[in-house]
């Protein structure tokens, strides 16, 4: 499969404003990014805001606001100002809640903080989820000799995921996380393969060269991550991007986990649609298989 084109734009679900400015935070200049941090701190306060007294918060200049409202695709200040009232009064926005911990926070705190984050990971992925993209993965998936994955860390736990889906169903896959397997295995790949590589910030080497490695090579490349403006996105083909906020516990991998398993999860299903019959069959098959294995 040829590496899409770039410079045409892709078919994306209609995604929440404060959804794409997180995705395009790594993107956006110092600058830019500070008033992207005001926005996010408070997007209803934001909102009232006029031109000139934004700037000031972020400490910039009123074109740097501007510049910041085209990066979001919109066409001035008093559109970002509306997008940013609407969605306040939203039911998911006006009950938010940080989902940062602090010492001071109870144990239903972090129950409510952690699963309000989760929630707000699957709803807000599958609202902005490529359904184009989506699709022709699953199709490239379906047809392909073999799917490689690629994934380190917590990464590589949905890589696995994906991974033991895919095999269940028939598809010939291979998750990888040592960086060395991987690239040996990226590089015995063909044109009809397909190869997946996962990474919540999008910056991670080791996946982003066995991805590279594997594009090379002729095999049609998937990148999973959360900003689709990164160094593993560009080296993909098709991108299925997820939308979780990370707390500083970030080494955790909490909602961004949940949101990379909410993509596995449909794309497997939509690679299990293609070819029904024998995904059923195969799913009884392997269900026989381990029912011994089980305490009746």
């Amino acid at each position: 499969m040829p590496r899409a084109d770039r410079s045409a734009s892709p078919t994306v679900a209609p995604a929440p404003l404060l959804v794409r400015l997180r995705g395009l935070r790594p993107s956006l200049s110092p600058a830019e990014d500070r008033v992207a941090e005001q926005v996010l701190a408070d997007a209803r306060a934001a909102a009232a805001l006029t031109i000139s007294e934004l700037a000031v918060a972020a400490n910039t200049s009123e074109t740097t606001v501007l510049r910041f409202c085209k990066r979001l695709g919109l066409p001035g200040y008093p559109q970002l100002r509306l997008a940013l009232a609407e969605e306040s009064a939203q039911p998911r926005a006006s009950t938010a809640k940080t989902t940062d911990i602090s010492a001071k926070d109870t144990i239903d705190d972090i129950i409510a903080k952690v699963s309000f984050a989760d929630a707000s990971a699957v709803e807000e992925t599958a609202q902005q989820l490529d359904r184009d993209a989506l699709a022709a993965t699953a199709t490239a998936i379906a047809a392909a000799k073999r799917v490689d994955i690629y994934g380190i860390g917590a990464s590589a736990i949905v890589g696995i995921d994906l991974q033991q889906k895919l095999h269940r169903i028939g598809v010939m896959a291979f998750a990888w996380n040592d960086p060395h397997i991987a690239l040996t295995s990226a590089t015995l790949l063909a044109r009809k393969d397909v190869a997946i590589g996962i990474s919540h910030s999008g910056t991670t080497s080791e996946t982003i060269e066995a991805l590279e490695t594997a594009h090379n090579r002729g095999a049609t490349t998937i990148a999973i991550t959360n900003f689709p403006v990164s160094r593993l996105a560009e080296r993909a083909d098709l991108v299925l991007t997820t939308a979780a906020r990370e707390t500083s516990l970030r080494s955790g991998a909490t909602a961004s986990r949940i949101a990379a398993l909410t993509v596995v999860d449909c794309l497997y299903i939509a690679v299990a649609q293609r070819n029904l019959r024998r995904a059923r069959k195969a799913v009884e098959e392997t269900r026989d298989a381990v029912s011994s294995h089980r305490v009746s």
